[in-house]
């Protein structure tokens, strides 16, 4: 998965607004303890990090 779809995925899901927000700020245990923004940095895959979102999140399965 590509950066830019990870983006636009999480800003349909969160809001263009909030999407920014939620990846700086919300820790997630199923990251190592790091924010969607630190586990990319980290160099996590998109994909896997979209999926750890997805699931802590409960985003709808046709989103996914």
């Amino acid at each position: 998965m590509r950066l830019t779809v990870f983006w636009e995925r999480m800003a349909e899901h969160f809001g263009a607004g909030y999407a920014d927000t939620f990846a700086r700020d919300h820790v997630m245990s199923e990251l190592g303890g790091r924010t969607v923004h630190e586990a990319l940095g980290a160099g996590w895959a998109a994909k896997d990090v979209w999926q750890v979102v997805c699931a802590v999140m409960e985003v709808p399965r046709e989103k996914r």
